[in-house]
């Protein structure tokens, strides 16, 4: 490898008029009118293999890559653009003397835009059963070395990657007569480098998950990767952080799915506080099959509840806690209909996500002009990552669900159906709910709903009593849950003294037989899953 220790001279002009374009595109969405703008200008097109075919089948006249290069295609297509004739047209600086002379030369022709998006790699390395040698054939070569050619000689030549730069492209060349300014040419450069970098970092992190280099590409989707590649674009910049002298921005990882994707149908812009509590509140709500609502405030649950219906789930959720309710955010996983609307319009609330609202819902929130509604396409998020000082920690998502069959009874009483369903139910609500998490909960008219939620102590027994606080509901009954085990006996007392007469909690302490032992002398029916849900943040 040649280093340059010195800048390769040449003067800085602003506007470059576009002579010959080069395009080899796999999106063709936008190709024929972005060519026939080029042509309108006298740009001599050049393409390859099914780019050509559509430009030629659109009427506009094209001259074959082989033309330019006086090579043809070869090893099937793997071999076109890689040729002197194509990056000595792209590389070579204009006003250079020894670079004019070797181009003339080689009678090498100027390339002054390129227009390339590449071989959709991701998309066919996801497809089900792919076989490997698809994966690797997926692999573009020629596009981004062409990418990254033209980006680099941004001074001379402009790089389009992205459909979406056509129409500006087009008002430009109208304005300046068929050239391109030099800021241009450099917000092209920088957004092609990016597209590079998230290709090569695409393709190396679904290579470094296939066990075998043969037959059927297996994927290891059950390994932590090897290397952390975040290479997520910029969606907006919000107005502020967590708190005003704090500077945030949002960025998408291009599947369309999730918070970070959703859409926003009415309402003021989303704040960095909305969108961490709209992905809780989803993430909650989301446990459950059937209709459910959770109202979060500061990413906990101040409310959560199933029903037969959206607003009857509402209702319940908001009837656990309507002080704290006031000015949160709220998740449901069903359409919102008019009569929900017509309950959640009675509260003052910052937002609600949904997977969709209908023209009932709409027409009642469009009164509330500042209320965000947020349309939502789940994701199924497998990792979890998190900045430390130095580096990320990288976790599973927490997606593990107990059935009553996981479960095993640690007393000498066994919980009643009843119970049983409301521990299920207590459980999943308390594996949202920062730790020490204590969460007290009911079964009633066929579904769950909380009454009192303990959240983010430093003592499980101050968590049990703080839930058992902040219960407005009746707790006589109840039952509750612990997202981790009770170390002494002192926090299984206080959730019996609340009320509460059967406990779902991991176990796993030293001293669970003491903890028995007090759940027996109280009668209050306690059973074990084995897993433990901590939460801090």
């Amino acid at each position: 490898m040649t280093l340059h220790n010195a800048a390769v001279s040449a003067p800085v002009v602003d506007l470059r008029p576009v002579r010959r374009a080069l395009l080899s595109v796999t999106d063709k969405t936008g190709l024929v009118e972005f060519a026939k703008t080029l042509a309108s200008h006298g740009v001599d097109l050049v393409s390859t293999g099914g780019t050509a075919k559509a430009l030629r089948d659109a009427g506009l006249a094209v001259r074959d890559i082989s033309d330019l290069t006086g090579f043809p295609e070869m090893l099937d297509g793997r071999v076109k653009t890689l040729h002197p004739k194509v990056h000595g047209g792209i590389l070579h600086v204009r006003g250079n003397a020894e670079h004019e002379a070797s181009v003339g030369e080689h009678a090498i022709e100027p390339i002054d835009m390129v227009v390339v998006n590449l071989y959709a790699f991701e998309k066919t390395s996801q497809k089900p059963g792919v076989a490997f040698a698809e994966v690797i054939e997926n692999i573009d070569i020629g596009g981004p070395s062409m990418v990254r050619s033209a980006a680099k000689n941004f001074s001379d030549v402009a790089i389009v990657t992205s459909v979406a730069d056509y129409a500006a492209l087009t008002e430009e060349l109208a304005t300046n007569k068929g050239a391109l300014t030099r800021a241009t040419r450099w917000r092209l450069a920088k957004a092609a480098f990016a597209v590079t970098a998230a290709y090569d970092a695409g393709i190396a992190s679904a290579l470094e998950s296939i066990e075998a280099p043969e037959g059927k590409a297996v994927f290891k989707t059950d390994e932590l990767p090897q290397t952390v590649r975040v290479i997520d674009p910029l969606a907006q910049t919000l107005r502020y952080g967590e708190n005003p002298h704090q500077k945030a921005a949002l960025y998408v990882d291009g599947s369309g799915k999730g918070v970070a994707a959703a859409e926003q149908l009415q309402g003021k812009e989303l704040s960095y506080n909305n969108l961490v509590d709209l992905d809780a509140c989803w993430e909650l709500a989301s446990e459950f099959d059937e209709p459910a609502v959770a109202i979060i405030k500061h990413t906990n649950p101040c409310g959560a509840s199933t029903g037969a219906t959206v607003v009857e789930a509402y209702q319940r959720a908001l009837e656990a806690d309507p002080v704290s309710a006031f000015g949160g955010v709220i998740g449901v996983n069903r359409e919102v209909d008019g009569a929900a609307a017509e309950e959640i319009a009675k509260l003052f609330v910052e937002a609600i996500v949904a997977p969709s609202f209908t023209a009932d819902a709409l027409a009642r929130f469009g009164a509330k002009k500042n209320l965000r509604l947020v349309k939502i396409h789940p994701a199924d998020t497998k990792r979890v990552l998190k900045q430390v000082s130095g580096g990320l920690l990288v976790q599973d998502a927490d997606r593990l669900k107990i059935t009553e069959a996981d479960l095993k009874v640690a007393t000498e009483r066994t919980p009643t159906a009843e119970e049983m369903r409301a521990l299920l139910f207590a459980w999943r609500v308390c594996k949202h709910v920062k730790s020490n998490a204590i969460v007290y909960a009911r079964f009633a008219d066929g579904h769950g709903q909380t009454v009192g939620v303990g959240a983010g102590q430093m003592s499980r027994v101050d968590a049990a009593k703080f839930g058992a606080m902040k219960a407005i509901l009746p707790l006589a009954g109840t039952v509750a849950a612990s997202d981790a085990f009770f170390p002494f006996p002192d926090g299984l007392e206080a959730i019996a003294t609340a009320g509460a007469t059967a406990v779902i909690q991991p176990g796993g302490s030293v001293n669970d037989a003491k903890v028995v032992e007090a759940a027996n002398r109280l009668g209050v029916a306690m059973v074990f899953t084995g897993v433990r849900h901590f939460r801090h943040g």
